[in-house]
């Protein structure tokens, strides 16, 4: 059993109940939550009388019921009878307590008459009104009053006390006890009646939507209150209005609680100083009031410097203000001040690296403040990430490359931006991180220069990037010389780049913009990723969005207009053909080559959406669209893809992208980069031009994992740092290497064959020689390039030992 006594019992129910009207006024969003656990569906607004059946079942919103019918009862009684004695005390105007006290009486009878139920509403309403006519007939004077004013408070009890809610409910019943009491007469009346009227009526409505609440909360104010004059004369009744709409206007606004707040947060920030902002946190207005109208100073500076010696307190304050709060806005701002802090205080590359982690906590999409800026400065700090894992020196000071260009860019942008406080303060930040990389990349060019290893310069896998690569692409003056003509060519066709996988038509594309002339604008679009869409909606918006990138990217920048967002989730391609023709007239003279890379992807998205509109959309543009010119990029030729194909390809011009020739070959071998001594001897350059036939993959493959070789000897004290060359043997001994690391360009040009193809290759490695009824094979696998035209021998030998070591594992 309970040792609490009765009196304890009391008490924590009254506690309960000061609590909950606390909340009710102060803690909306908490008092939200904690009606849902009481019950799901429960709102501040409803009558739990309303939910009546279930009390049995669930004890929590029978107590919560009791405890509004408490409030609707005696809070009134509490609230005006000190109100009108101060009121007396301080106007000298007279106060009719009888009226008063008999709307009280009438107010605490009703919800005993009928607590939510609405049995007895009628009967209740009919008897308060024909004891409001008996009192006119029949009585005056005090009796009169009491008579009305208990009438009018039953009546006004049973109808709204607790339909409306505690809220509405408590503040009709003090407004209209306090109105009664003074007669709704003089200023001082009206403004009371306002204030009463304007807190609860901005509670109430704020409770769902805190603009809606105060707009139509001052509106409602003013307008009664003028309404109110007016009926009252023309005299000083005029007055009456305008203070029973001014003093509603400031109740919704809750002056009456800010300006306590205001001195209460300038008084927290000035004795908070030298580093003690992180003790204030938890007594910030917000903490109390959770609806606070108009803003207050200092917050999201305090919690910017709290962060500093106390990040968690500063991130609970900050989670607290979004999901308990209305100062959102707070909260967004005090994100955005710590971003910028964070970004301005990093003094070393490992600061840099680390920003990723130290901002993962802000919420995605990030505030309207950081939303474009902080995910570019997070990718060049993932950029910077990537530099440092880099298998060499050398290697980490060229990809720094990348986040300097970055950086740059940014920081041009930022100077042309119209928010002056974004300009300074990321720009400062942009600035800093610059000397900081500009710094580092110094230091690691030094120390690649000092280091007894060869630079290790070769790039195999992924495609050429300019910015990184610089002088690596080589070859390829026929494709360039080629594309440029039919480009300027005045009907100019649509151009077919193809090629096998890896021969270099990806970075081709992305060096095309340095090879050609400026007035053809090459803007590349990767299929691959925006096949991925499986809405007509998502590929205009993934080819928007590319092509505006490409853009940003180029050597000689053009800027293109934003494509409209509504237009393309409307009608995806016709908004897009307009934004191309947009971009025509905004660039007069130019001619965009527009390079869609891995064209065949396009196939996926017709099947995946059952459309044909990109397509459709590819013959418009090549129809009517004369300044733009296509260029697909792929390894299929046009006779390889379905037969709808060919109804909107037509007049195209195919260019194939093939291995390099010797000279290239052995430039790339030799020179990858400028001022690269040389580490091979001519037996090992001829070597790998005869073990790779020129594929450029395959040739920056064997030339990394030589230098790779050598370097070990380097590190082992096998070979001489400044005589170390290698040599046919060194090659021949990195074979094996060369294969296991290239398995995948080597499985996937296995995979990608017939298996009539792979038995003629079986049949050729050992030793068969090929028929007649082989020659259909032999013609196809030599447009593959992995047949020689006499069908007897592989074209590169490397493909040779691959499928070799893969037939002896079967």
């Amino acid at each position: 059993m309970s040792n609490r006594s009765p009196a304890s019992g009391f008490w924590n129910y009254v506690a309960e109940c000061v609590r909950l009207l606390y909340w009710i006024y102060f803690k909306p969003f908490t008092f939200k939550g904690w009606l849902r656990d009481i019950h799901p569906e429960l709102k501040p607004r409803d009558n739990p009388f309303d939910k009546r059946a279930e009390f049995r079942t669930n004890p929590h919103l029978r107590r919560y019921a009791g405890q509004v019918w408490w409030l609707i009862a005696v809070v009134p009684m509490v609230a005006v009878l000190p109100i009108a004695s101060v009121y007396t005390l301080v106007s000298g105007e007279s106060f009719n307590w009888f009226k008063s006290c008999g709307f009280l009486v009438g107010w605490f009878i009703s919800p005993v008459l009928d607590p939510g139920s609405n049995k007895n509403r009628i009967v209740i309403l009919l008897v308060s009104a024909f004891s409001v006519f008996l009192a006119v007939l029949f009585l005056s004077g005090m009796a009169f009053d009491v008579v009305l004013g208990m009438a009018l408070g039953v009546a006004v009890g049973v109808e709204s006390g607790l339909a409306l809610g505690v809220a509405v409910g408590l503040a009709l019943c003090v407004s209209v006890g306090v109105g009664l009491g003074l007669g709704v007469l003089g200023v001082g009346g009206g403004v009371a009646l306002g204030v009463t009227l304007g807190v609860t009526l901005g509670v109430a409505l704020s409770m769902t939507e805190v603009a809606l609440g105060v707009l139509v909360g001052a509106v409602a104010a003013l307008a009664f209150g003028t309404a109110l004059g007016g009926l009252g004369g023309m005299g000083g009744e005029v007055a009456l209005g305008v203070a029973v709409g001014i003093a509603g206007i400031f109740g919704v606004l809750r002056i009456y609680f800010w300006l306590p707040e205001l001195l209460w947060i300038l008084t927290l920030f000035l004795l908070s100083r030298n580093g003690k902002r992180v003790n204030c946190l938890r007594y910030l207005p917000p903490r109390f009031d959770e609806l606070i109208i108009l803003p207050l100073p200092f917050m999201d500076v305090m919690i910017v410097e709290a962060y500093r010696k106390n990040p968690d307190v500063a991130r609970e304050t900050i989670n607290y203000l979004i999901t308990s709060t209305n100062q959102q806005k707070v909260a967004a701002q005090a994100i955005s001040g710590i971003a910028v802090d964070i970004l301005n205080r990093c003094q070393r590359l490992s600061d840099i690296v680390e920003i990723a982690n130290q901002l993962a906590w802000i919420p995605s999409p990030p505030p309207k403040e950081l939303g474009v800026v902080l995910p570019q400065f997070l990718e060049i700090s993932q950029d910077i990430r990537a530099s440092e894992e880099a298998t060499s020196l050398y290697r980490q000071y060229e990809l720094l490359n990348i986040p300097i260009n970055a950086l740059r860019q940014l920081g041009q942008s930022l100077a042309l931006t119209k928010d002056a406080r974004v300009a300074v303060s990321f720009g400062n930040a942009a600035q800093g991180w610059l000397t900081i990389l500009e710094t580092a990349q110094r230091i690691l060019e030094e120390q690649a220069q000092q280091s007894q290893e060869i630079r290790q310069v070769y790039i195999a896998g992924n495609s050429l990037d300019p910015e990184t690569a610089k002088n690596r692409f080589k070859g390829r003056i026929d494709i360039f010389r080629e594309i440029e003509t039919f480009a300027l060519s005045e009907q100019p066709p649509v151009l077919l780049l193809y090629g096998g996988r890896r021969t270099g038509k990806t970075s081709a594309l992305k060096y095309l913009p340095y090879r050609i002339q400026a007035n053809i604008v090459p803007l590349l679009v990767d299929l691959q990723g925006a096949a991925s869409a499986t809405t007509l909606k998502g590929l205009a918006e993934n080819l928007a969005q590319q092509i505006t990138e490409a853009a940003r990217r180029l050597p000689r920048r053009v800027y293109l207009p934003n494509p409209d967002a509504n237009k393309l989730a409307e009608d995806p391609f016709p908004a897009l053909q307009t934004w191309l023709t947009e971009i025509e007239r905004n660039n007069s003279g130019k001619q965009f080559l527009l390079c869609l890379d891995e064209y065949e992807r396009l196939g996926e998205v017709v099947k995946a959406t059952s459309s044909r509109a990109p397509l459709n959309f590819i013959r418009n543009l090549v129809q009517h669209q004369r300044k733009w010119i296509l260029l697909f990029s792929g390894s299929q030729e046009l006779s390889e893809l379905d037969d709808y194909w060919s109804d909107y390809l037509i007049n195209t011009r195919a260019l194939r992208m093939t291995y390099l020739h010797e000279l290239e070959a052995r430039d790339l071998i030799q020179q990858p980069v400028e001022n690269f001594r040389n580490i091979y001897e001519p037996t090992a350059v001829d070597e790998i031009i005869q073990v790779t036939r020129c594929q450029p993959y395959l040739v920056q493959l064997v030339c990394y994992e030589v230098v790779e070789l050598l370097n070990r000897d380097i590190r082992r004290n096998r070979r001489e740092a400044d005589t170390a060359k290698a040599t046919a043997q060194d090659v021949k001994e990195v074979i094996p290497v060369v294969l296991e690391r290239g398995d995948q360009y080597f499985r996937e040009l296995w995979k990608s064959l017939t298996d009539s193809d792979r038995s003629l290759l079986r049949r050729i490695i050992h030793g068969e020689t090929p028929t007649q009824q082989d020659k259909g094979v032999i013609r196809k696998l030599t447009r593959k390039e992995i047949l020689t035209s006499e069908g007897n021998a592989f074209q590169v030998p490397l493909v040779q030992k691959y499928i070799e070591q893969l037939l002896e594992e079967e």
